[in-house]
């Protein structure tokens, strides 16, 4: 089931997978040994599938890579109680069908729960095994939360058969349902899309500063400078933006006026949008800024969905009451959350939403009040998260939040992948992982508002909701 998951993507080998799981449970009528075995089945698809978690503790290996195998173990076996929950919705049912149906309903539910509980981590959803193919057009209108239940129902379905023959039915059916979506979303990303009128010209930068050498005294330098060359290339189209990665400046917000002045200089007096640390008292922030053609700050945007443990510790201004200041992040121990989602007004470059790293895996985020922005900016430091698996899972959420929102969104990354995204999803041009170099690019058109834009999870809880409500007045009516 791992394997559906962005880099592999195979659909195909995930889903009979899912069916086969699903069986298993629905055939088993002891209540622990079903939970036991949706724990172990998650533990094994979370370790599988997440374990560029243990990639950032080999920045510094000599200092904390003891620790990877505990973060892996802990992460997946507890990620894993997720579907250990939704293994026990299934048990409330008396017989395999209706396990299989609760089964499903449960994988929607905690996946809906994932991206909102503990504030959340909707990472590797059942769901996601659609990226990229037409099927994920469907969340221009279900979100992410109705492709995973598309997904658990869908393989669900032939597990309800009680004979064989009913059997190979039921899972024509399902393929055909899947087939109807994939044709439907074939017809989405084949539709014509209206230019945008006037164009959009971005620059985007990937320095491909590795993260054990990017704050390193004999290199910072060398990756600062790396960035001023790439920002001075002449374009063959006039630029609108140009824009830098996530931490991408290594001074203080407060103590850059120099290098801004040196900056607007050397990009022709294109506007540059860029990662940048910022400090209020003893508070730190990881902010993207904007500055005009005379090294004016004209907008500032503070992260606020921080990652936990990362960015800082869970409760650390709560300890700091007590004495307990080692974790505060009002002590400077750790970034401090901004105000909140923003729309900036970036000129000619129009109005942007600024999404910094993490912040791209959170579809909940991207639904602003006011205006809407013609298109998304993320910057992104993934050079944490290895070569193998996290920076295209990251890649692949990006891809997901342009189809849900039905803007384009367009990533700077550090080491990459730096992308052009269409509001249907598609990579319209990248550079490589690990690579140095610039994307010259129009920002693609915005498609009109999607239904999932306008609605959000809200739909998809209703859904899960309902059934889950069914289940239990089912129970209860059996045991009646």
């Amino acid at each position: 089931m791992a394997l559906g998951q962005a880099p592999w993507s195979l659909w195909w080998l995930a889903l009979p997978a899912l069916t086969l799981l699903i069986r298993l449970i629905a055939v088993e009528r002891r209540a622990a040994q079903a939970v036991w075995l949706g724990w172990i089945a998650g533990a094994g698809y979370f370790a599988a599938g997440l374990f560029w978690i243990v990639e950032p503790f080999f920045v510094d290996a000599k200092t904390y890579g003891w620790m990877a195998p505990f973060a892996l173990f802990f992460m997946s076996f507890g990620m894993a109680l997720f579907w250990a929950l939704a293994a026990g919705i299934g048990t409330m049912g008396r017989s395999p069908g209706i396990r299989a149906v609760g089964f499903a309903f449960g994988l929607a539910a905690t996946d809906l729960l994932r991206g909102y509980i503990f504030t959340g981590f909707p990472w590797a959803l059942i769901g996601h095994i659609w990226i990229g193919t037409p099927i994920a057009q469907a969340a221009a209108f279900v979100g992410p939360v109705g492709l995973s239940a598309l997904t658990a129902f869908a393989a669900a379905l032939p597990v309800l058969a009680v004979t064989n023959g009913t059997r190979i039915g039921l899972a024509v059916l399902s393929v055909a349902g899947l087939a109807a979506v994939w044709a439907t979303g074939a017809a989405r990303l084949a539709a014509p899309e209206t230019p945008r009128d006037p164009a959009i010209q971005v620059r985007l930068i990937q320095p491909n500063a590795a993260q054990h050498l990017k704050w390193r005294g004999d290199m910072w330098r060398i990756f600062l400078d790396r960035q001023m060359d790439q920002t001075a290339l002449l374009a063959n189209t006039p630029l609108d933006l140009i824009v830098w990665p996530e931490t991408a400046v290594p001074f203080l917000l407060s103590d850059s006026a120099g290098f801004f002045a040196a900056l607007a200089d050397r990009s022709n007096g294109v506007p540059v949008a860029f990662g940048i640390q910022r400090e209020e008292g003893l508070r730190f922030f990881n902010s993207l800024a904007a500055i005009d053609s005379e090294a004016r700050v004209t907008a500032v945007y503070d992260k606020w969905h921080l990652v936990p443990f990362g960015e800082y510790i869970p409760f650390g201004d709560v300890m700091a009451a007590f004495g307990i200041a080692a974790f505060a992040a009002q002590q400077g121990n750790g970034y401090s959350p901004g105000q909140g989602p923003v729309v900036l007004d970036l000129g000619k470059a129009g109005r942007v939403l600024p999404l910094i790293c993490y912040e791209a895996v959170f579809p909940q985020d991207l639904r602003v009040k006011g205006d809407r922005p013609d298109w998304i900016l993320q910057i992104t430091n993934d050079s944490w998260f290895g070569n193998i698996v996290g920076p295209y899972q990251h890649l692949a959420q990006a891809r997901l939040r342009a189809i849900e929102q039905g803007l384009p969104l367009l990533r700077s990354a550090n080491t990459g992948v730096t992308a052009v995204i269409d509001a249907k999803g598609r990579i319209l041009d990248s550079l490589p992982l690990n690579t140095e170099g610039v994307l010259d690019t129009a920002v693609p058109p915005a498609l009109a508002p999607t239904l999932y834009s306008r609605t959000g999870d809200l739909p998809a809880t209703i859904l899960v909701g309902l059934g889950l409500l069914g289940l239990i007045t089912l129970r209860r009516r059996q045991s009646d």
